[in-house]
């Protein structure tokens, strides 16, 4: 995980986001045009906030009683992107409420400065057992918080 220090209101712009990850494209992430999918970039919005959660919020994927689900989601798109090309994703968090949070997620070009694709989602942290929302648990949200 990289950390970024400039906050910029520009969604575009790598100084809007607090943490980067590397993404490392596959053969089947191209379609039939020769470039990324546009479903593929919320795979790798997916991954990018989960690492986040589970390594900075200890989120425990298979075994926790409160999870997030995803209940909305966009994508805006400015530039293509291929394999094998080397990207970044970077996450921050836009809006932080008691039961949901609303993640905003760029997709580089490693080192780009702007990016080819900025979109948001939102996760509902709800109680596994019986599929109802909840108030984010304190050490995710301490984590959330420090993005924000």
């Amino acid at each position: 995980m990289q950390q970024q220090a400039t906050p910029s209101n520009d969604h575009f712009s790598r100084g809007h986001y607090r943490v980067f990850y590397p993404i490392t494209t596959r053969w089947h992430d191209n379609d039939i045009y020769g470039h990324v999918n546009n479903v593929t970039y919320y795979s790798y919005f997916d991954s990018a906030v989960n690492r986040y959660l589970i390594e900075e919020g200890g989120l425990d994927i298979h075994n926790a009683d409160v999870v997030g689900f995803v209940v909305n989601s966009s994508c805006d798109y400015r530039a293509p992107l291929a394999y094998p090309e080397a990207l970044e994703a970077g996450i921050c968090v836009e809006k932080l409420g008691n039961s949901s949070v609303i993640y905003r997620v760029g997709i580089f070009r490693a080192g780009a400065e702007r990016a080819a694709a900025s979109g948001s989602f939102t996760h509902v942290f709800v109680e596994r057992a019986q599929n109802r929302s909840v108030p984010i648990p304190a050490i995710i949200r301490k984590a959330l918080a420090a993005i924000a």
